[in-house]
């Protein structure tokens, strides 16, 4: 599969759930974890990345976090959503790993179960670095056990079935976020350590919440 093929049916699949996205116990559950794990010390102005229908960026409004809130994703559907419920913040579709924002633009970069989803996520997690200002940090929530075919197991790109004999479609994908260690080891070559983490369940999953610093800037 091509990286344009990926990004196209990701896309399509996101379109497709937007009207009911809002539905998941789970979703609405991590979200609000995910903005009470957040230290919010300095944080003036922050970015969410695959925001989907924005539910971090409303849990940290309901917190009282005042400053400028913004929030990119590759569905325009999820934008639309995003954008009934945060009439007043920036919501722009747009790619991951292209971002449309100045170089320290942001103190506090957010990502909740989107890494799995890039095609290229350590271009990504290089944009990242980009956007933030120095001393600005990233929260990452991502999936330590999971259904992938309940939570967005896409096909990898170059694979025809995006999975290895035996195991579920898309399971791969996750590999690289499943633990803290290997977490540590994706984010690094972009200048990422771990700072602090938690483990957050719902029912069957069980996700990795996790803050991160630049160790170089």
């Amino acid at each position: 599969m091509t990286d344009d093929e990926h990004v196209r049916m990701v896309r399509e699949r996101f379109d497709d759930r937007a009207p009911t996205y809002d539905d998941s116990a789970m979703h609405r559950g991590l979200a609000a974890a995910v903005a009470a794990f957040i230290d919010l010390t300095d944080v003036e102005a922050m970015l969410d990345i695959a925001t989907g229908t924005g539910l971090v960026l409303r849990a940290l409004r309901d917190r009282g976090f005042d400053g400028p809130l913004t929030g990119v994703d590759l569905s325009p559907r999820m934008i639309d959503e995003a954008r009934r419920h945060l009439p007043d913040a920036e919501l722009l579709a747009a790619d991951a790993t292209s971002l449309p924002f100045p170089d320290a633009s942001f103190d506090l970069v957010t990502c909740v179960t989107g890494l799995q989803l890039f095609p290229h996520p350590d271009a990504a997690i290089r944009e990242w670095s980009r956007v933030l200002r120095p001393g600005g940090r990233a929260v990452t929530a991502t999936f330590l056990s999971v259904d992938p075919t309940r939570h967005g197991g896409a096909p990898s790109p170059g694979s025809a079935a995006g999975s290895t004999p035996g195991s579920a479609p898309g399971s791969s994908n996750h590999i690289p976020f499943a633990s803290v260690e290997r977490l540590a080891e994706t984010v690094g070559p972009a200048g990422f350590t771990i700072a602090r983490s938690e483990t957050w369940r719902d029912g069957a999953d069980e996700l990795l919440i996790a803050e991160l610093t630049a160790s170089t800037r």
